[in-house]
């Protein structure tokens, strides 16, 4: 959900060269599932939860699944039915529509001979469970019910059970919690549960689920994480030492297979990091940090030294990126500001302004300085059209980079493509691409 869209076949090159070999997609994007064929890169594909009631699934099936598999096509191996669907705010919307879609979804599958290869699951919050000590665990009340059905179909098919966990929520909506268990570092303040002492957030969260798991009847059902990360901006806590440190601790915590006091040596089947690049056009409802979740910035350039467990040391940037012109849209030094207000607001209101804001990497900026950040934030936005920049006269064009310290003056990105990329298609150039064979793991991003 960005302003700048990198072209799918820029961002699979980056998954390659960071040897990532299985990705999780929020809907089914027919370009990036084309960009993804023959990669041999696993994907999970996702139906929106507005879709649950309506949708035809064997339409879906036809149209998002067979269509792109077979020989040289797309690796689909999982589809999300809807995403967090029992999430409390969302009030029981979409509680009473996964099952039923859950259970056509099956039947089309069959049908299309693609259930022994497709799995599907659907991705839960963490606040589908609850209890003050792991061993307490149970799913919400409401939900029991439901959960005893849906664990029992995903248990019949094959299929693992999938919840996202995001301790720096548990850190951001709670101000009572203790900082550091949060990470993986160790903690001053370790939840102790009969035998079992907790001293990370992830830990005890993971346990929780699987008593929950076991209160139904299937203690012994394989999870995988949909989601867990930490963002880089946009908060107080989210900046990029915290990120890496969490990142980097839950990878180095998952490749230990130390596992957790419930299911010792066993860690869970697949992690996927949210995520991949930052979306400058995300909501922001629940918080600023939402659109710096990425551990690449949305032109693909990595934000701290991370070390996967794939292979490479660290994070390779990606390649052959198309950026607009190197100038910048910037406060007039020469013109009074006191009628900028409304200008302002209509450039925060439609391109991104969320690192001024407390806790941004932005937000330490003089007042020209945060005038000049939103105009060329809504510069950008507008392919660096040269109206968009003038602001009743307020504002100007720089050749000289205005970013200060932690704080960047974004150039935005193009998919059109360069002309050697024209000629290339052109056959003018003849490039021979070696085959490489990609080392499994268990860490993967999405």
């Amino acid at each position: 959900m960005s302003f700048h869209k990198l072209k799918p076949s820029t961002v699979v090159d980056l998954l390659k060269a960071n040897k990532i070999t299985k990705v999780k997609l929020f809907d089914s994007n027919p370009d990036a599932l084309r960009a993804l064929m023959g990669t041999g890169i696993q994907v999970m594909i996702s139906i929106p939860n507005e879709l649950l009631s309506t949708f035809s699934s064997d339409l879906f099936v036809q149209q998002n699944l067979s269509r792109f598999m077979g020989k040289g096509g797309a690796d689909i191996r999982y589809v999300a039915v809807g995403n967090e669907p029992f999430l409390t705010s969302y009030g029981g919307a979409y509680q009473n529509y996964v099952f039923p879609a859950m259970v056509n979804l099956q039947q089309s599958l069959v049908k299309a001979n693609l259930a022994s290869y497709v799995k599907l699951v659907v991705p839960c919050n963490a606040d589908a469970y609850e209890s003050n000590v792991p061993s307490q665990g149970t799913f919400r009340p409401e939900l029991t019910q439901i959960m005893t059905q849906l664990v029992s179909l995903l248990s019949s098919i094959g299929s693992p059970f999938v919840v996202n966990i995001y301790p720096f929520l548990s850190l951001y909506q709670n101000s009572d919690f203790p900082q550091d268990f949060a990470f993986f570092e160790g903690s001053s303040h370790p939840v102790l549960d009969g035998p079992n002492v907790y001293y990370n957030a992830f830990d005890g969260n993971f346990d929780t689920l699987v008593s929950a798991l076991a209160k139904i009847g299937y203690g012994q059902m394989p999870i995988v994480i949909g989601e867990i990360g930490w963002p880089t901006d946009g908060a107080v806590g989210a900046n990029l030492t915290a990120a890496r440190v969490f990142n980097q601790g839950l990878i180095n915590h998952l490749l230990s297979n130390k596992g957790t006091p419930l299911r010792p040596g066993s860690p869970p089947e697949d992690v996927y990091l949210f995520g991949l690049l930052d979306e400058g056009a995300k909501s922001t409802l629940p918080g600023n940090f939402e659109r710096h979740w990425g551990i690449f910035s949305f032109d693909g350039q990595a934000k701290y030294r991370l070390n996967l467990g794939l292979g490479n040391r660290g994070l390779k940037n990606a390649e052959n990126v198309q950026y607009l012109p190197s100038r910048w849209c910037v406060a007039h030094p020469a013109k009074d500001m006191t009628l900028v207000t409304d200008h302002l607001r209509l450039a925060c209101s439609q391109a991104d302004c969320t690192t001024l804001n407390d806790g941004g990497s932005c937000s330490q900026l003089g007042e020209k300085d945060n005038i000049s950040y939103a105009f060329n934030s809504y510069y950008q936005l507008q392919m660096q059209n040269e109206k968009s920049c003038d602001f009743d006269g307020l504002g100007m064009v720089t050749f000289l980079d205005p970013s200060v310290g932690e704080c960047r003056f974004l150039v935005g990105v193009t998919d059109k493509s360069s002309s050697a990329e024209l000629m290339a298609r052109w056959g003018i150039y003849h490039i021979c691409i070696g085959l490489v064979v990609w080392a499994l793991t268990r860490c993967y991003i999405l």
